[in-house]
């Protein structure tokens, strides 16, 4: 997919349901550069992506990869899904909402070593008591990561500050990266590691 049509696509799926779709537009290769850094180069990790939308993620970790571990995608537009595992056969694609990864997971027989998400903070709301990164951070392994990465005109929101407390809260190290400034727009990681 040319980066002309996945805007559009992704433009599109924004304005159908924006509560959903955490930008209007696909990351561009250098933020996906700096989310599926904590891969490691060796051995085959099991790498979780969330929210993988149009695939700026995707091919990234796939690179990565290079055709070693596993790759579990969990989109919950159906659409997306659809086109991500047309395009990306060897990844493992689930139509499924980001809560469901204990059970997709356990289905699997395996942890996560690297959990990449590009969800919206409104997916991070705690439903039951429970937000979103306690169960991601159940998921991993002692020592796995987790990325999320934020707008940085959002960092100061009560979303994002919530969020990162949670984080710091969750894992024994959370550090931000530097400003990705060729990114549209402006973006930084969060970068957590090692549950508690």
């Amino acid at each position: 997919m040319s980066s002309a049509a996945g805007a559009v696509e992704f433009l599109r799926e924004f304005v159908k349901s924006p509560a959903t779709t955490a930008a209007v537009g696909p990351s561009s290769r250098h933020l996906a550069r700096d989310m599926v850094a904590p891969i490691p180069a060796t051995g085959d990790p099991v790498v979780v992506e969330l929210g993988p939308g149009t695939g700026a993620f995707t091919e990234a970790i796939q690179q990565r990869l290079g055709g070693r571990g596993t790759h579990l995608a969990v989109e919950l537009n159906q659409r997306w899904a659809e086109s991500l595992s047309a395009r990306f056969p060897e990844v493992d694609v689930e139509c499924a909402d980001a809560r469901a990864l204990p059970r997709l997971l356990a289905e699997r027989g395996v942890r996560a070593d690297v959990v990449v998400s590009g969800l919206p903070w409104a997916a991070h709301a705690p439903q039951g008591g429970v937000p979103l990164i306690r169960l991601i951070a159940d998921s991993l392994t002692e020592q796995g990561a987790f990325t999320q990465f934020a707008y940085t005109w959002t960092r100061w929101a009560a979303p994002a500050r919530r969020q990162h407390a949670d984080l710091r809260a969750t894992f024994e190290e959370t550090v931000l990266s530097r400003t990705v400034w060729r990114n549209v727009p402006p973006a930084l990681v969060y970068l957590a590691r090692r549950p508690r």
